[in-house]
């Protein structure tokens, strides 16, 4: 029977095990949003995970929300990325980029001067997101995208993708969760357009689905995955149906040929999310939340996922799969380091020690 230490095919990548490391936004990047030294040294202590989804990363400058988050649009930044791939395949890993448009969840002091924050509607974020000195403070007012610009956006992701996989980056995965902008046109409450992307959930998913089209004609289906969250509330997230939304959503990409379906698993009254997934696309899955390895074995075991997600886990544990495999304890992070804004600060990045 398989467990996390089997080898699986997703897409067009050969996992040589079952554990995903989850995209974790960390806020290391360099002044200019590029990949430091330090973040090519923090995914190759990591590189033993099947693959490896990197920290939300902006296709391009509009879609910056957060300080010290890395970007793909820049000659410099592909440098950069690409030395995180040399790394990481140096040890013989995987590594999908997990683009990251933020959307109206942004704070105007954390972006370029010349950087918009835009949205399908102009409705603000209502959760305070921390600015440069990583003190929380009110998001900016988004404006609305005109019909005609949403193809220019989609345009900046088909190039985030391709310079990703100029950098060497094995795929990409589309962020539709965490309330950035794929979210915002999914949900209602955020999504208040009355053309094409507005109103009926066959209209809402389709910013998503055109996106994800593109991606998959860019670079190939079998390197573009999206990850979703069903019913999540974070950054003002307020679904009137999220079943019936995702239920479409996955129905109208199913046929597409994609990686996968990375699904963050939360509790929803009335549904099961990892249920409505399974029941409404029949590729891959990597199933994320709250795992241990018991439960991530069964998950695999019961046929319910190919793969499995960690957070957290990987923040202090490095070596995440080989403590797995010998049964060694698991460290815990500091908490107080996870986001510290400063591309030159390894601790609690770093210097977690392997388990020998």
């Amino acid at each position: 029977m398989a467990d996390v230490f089997s080898p699986v095919r997703i897409g067009d990548l050969e996992l040589r095990n079952r554990v995903v490391m989850a995209p974790m936004t960390r806020d290391r990047a360099g002044p200019h949003d590029e990949p430091t030294d330090l973040m090519v040294e923090y995914y190759r202590q990591r590189a033993s995970a099947g693959l490896i989804v990197t920290e939300g990363t902006q296709p391009s400058p509009n879609g910056k929300g957060y300080w010290r988050t890395p970007g793909i649009h820049s000659r410099e930044q592909v440098a950069g990325w690409r030395k995180v791939a040399d790394a990481v395949h140096g040890q013989g890993g995987l590594i999908a980029m997990q683009l990251m448009h933020v959307g109206r969840a942004a704070v105007r002091a954390n972006k370029a001067d010349d950087a918009e924050t835009v949205a399908p509607s102009a409705i603000p974020c209502p959760d305070p997101i921390p600015g440069p000195d990583g003190v929380p403070v009110a998001t900016e007012m988004p404006r609305a995208l005109a019909a005609h610009e949403i193809p220019g956006v989609i345009a900046e992701y088909v190039a985030a993708a391709r310079n990703a996989r100029a950098a060497g980056i094995d795929a990409v995965e589309l962020h539709c969760a965490s309330g950035y902008l794929p979210m915002q046109f999914l949900s209602s409450n955020s999504n208040q357009r009355e053309d094409a992307y507005g109103g009926s959930a066959a209209n809402r998913v389709r910013f998503v689905v055109e996106t994800l089209s593109a991606l998959a004609a860019a670079i190939g289906p079998g390197r573009v995955g999206f990850r979703i969250c069903p019913g999540v509330t974070f950054n003002g997230m307020a679904d009137a149906d999220p079943a019936e939304t995702y239920a479409t959503l996955l129905k109208a990409v199913d046929g597409m040929g994609l990686a996968y379906c990375h699904l963050i698993h939360i509790p929803n009254a009335g549904f099961d999310s990892l249920e409505l997934v399974r029941a409404n696309w029949s590729g891959p899955v990597i199933e994320n939340c709250g795992l241990t390895l018991d439960k991530a074995n069964a998950v695999i075991g019961e046929g319910k996922a190919e793969a499995v997600s960690f957070g957290y886990a990987y923040i202090a544990n490095p070596d995440l799969v080989e403590r797995f495999r010998s049964g060694a304890a698991l460290a815990k992070g500091d908490r107080t380091t996870f986001y510290t804004g400063h591309g030159d600060d390894a601790r609690g990045y770093t210097d977690y020690p392997f388990a020998g």
